[in-house]
């Protein structure tokens, strides 16, 4: 937690409302998770897919 603070504290969410601060956190790892779920699944689909590059 103290990770987090230190965190806010250098950003530019510092004196922001706390709802603005969660939501801001919120997004950040809510995408996050996308990412990184989504090469989790590259990575264990990926040899079996036929991906196409260009028009």
């Amino acid at each position: 937690m103290d990770v987090i603070n230190v965190i806010v504290r250098n950003s530019s969410l510092n004196g922001m409302p706390k709802w603005y601060k969660a939501l801001s956190i919120f997004l950040f790892s809510t995408i996050f998770s996308l990412l990184v779920t989504m090469l989790v699944m590259l990575f264990v689909y990926g040899p079996h897919m036929n991906i196409k590059f260009g028009y």
